[in-house]
């Protein structure tokens, strides 16, 4: 079926309550979600089961933290990615920890979505992509679906999953819309070779695809591009990525995320130590810069990251000189 990014995540929730009445879900607004993907949660499921939170995202993810060790599979909207930080003790303290803790002998089944909003004029305080700053908590699963097949399958693999998961959607392609097949089983960290390649490994991170997919469009009788999109950023694949580089010898990582300290940072390291011998230039990163996200339209865009800024690292890439 063709549906939009936004629409499979509501099939996606629809689908995981129909099929487990354990799964219960806790979200801000959920009777009047801006963005409708919580749009006859309530009218199908009822009150027991779909709560419309207060905004103390501590205490649901606390409360959700609970619900998962009595033996439920809670969902927890947050809707953006920045109240992340308000819950942070209980997701990386209490959720990350908890089954290691305890030995093994409980789990906490619980999925916390939200949605990077970096673009649009949401200034410093909504525009944060706080998937690499999460990666450092053990414990923790993360999900950055770019595509609405991705989304669906993905978002119903983190609930049915037996660990804390965080979903992290990207709201500049809420409105992407591609076929979707809901039979299509995605497993935690499996990276998608988009397109295969000899010359060039481009590594995509959530929202990046919209503007790699664009650059090998363009270039595609030029330069012989290897896109792969990460999809899980933990569990990683990093075999799929130093396969890859073993065949084209060169490597751009793109990343929605501040450069320091990011998941493309990572990568390279990981790429450095284990696929240094396959590299014929140094490896490229296009990422956001390390500055808080201005409310401006023209300082945002000089910011975030940019289908420009990707094209400039590829070109340096592919133009390297050993001397």
């Amino acid at each position: 079926m063709r549906m939009k990014y936004g629409d499979a995540i509501q099939k996606a929730l629809m689908d995981s309550m129909n099929n487990d009445s354990r799964v219960v879900f806790f979200g801000e607004d959920d009777k009047y979600n801006l963005y409708g993907y919580t749009e006859g949660l309530t009218q199908q499921f009822g009150a027991e089961r779909v709560r419309d939170i207060p905004l103390s995202e501590a205490g649901v993810v606390g409360l959700a933290c609970g619900a998962a060790l009595c033996g439920l599979r809670p969902i927890i909207d947050l809707t953006t990615e920045n109240f992340l930080f308000v819950a942070m003790d209980q997701i990386c303290s209490i959720a990350a920890k908890t089954a290691y803790m305890y030995g093994g002998t409980c789990s906490v089944p619980i999925t916390i979505f939200c949605s990077a909003m970096s673009m649009g004029g949401n200034a410093a305080q909504h525009s944060d992509r706080l998937h690499s700053l999460f990666m450092n908590i053990p414990g923790l699963k993360i999900v950055c679906p770019s595509t609405p097949q991705d989304m669906y399958s993905l978002l119903r693999a983190s609930i049915n999953d037996d660990n804390p998961v965080l979903c992290i959607a990207d709201r500049s392609l809420f409105w992407q819309e591609a076929e979707v097949d809901f039979d299509y089983i995605i497993k935690l960290g499996t990276t998608n070779i988009v397109h295969e390649g000899n010359d060039l490994t481009l590594v995509s991170v959530s929202g990046c695809l919209r503007y790699v997919e664009e650059i090998w469009m363009e270039n595609k009788n030029k330069i012989s591009m290897e896109v792969l999109d990460v999809r899980t950023v933990v569990p990683l694949d990093y075999a799929t990525i130093l396969n890859s580089i073993k065949k084209t010898g060169r490597l751009v990582i793109c990343d929605t995320a501040n450069r320091t300290g990011s998941l493309a940072g990572h990568i390279a390291s990981v790429v450095a130590e284990q696929g240094f011998q396959y590299l014929k230039a140094p490896i490229g990163i296009s990422a956001c810069y390390d500055v808080p996200v201005p409310y401006a339209k023209k300082l945002e865009e000089n910011v975030l990251l940019s289908k420009e800024k990707i094209l400039a690292t590829i070109d340096r890439t592919m133009n390297y000189i050993r001397r």
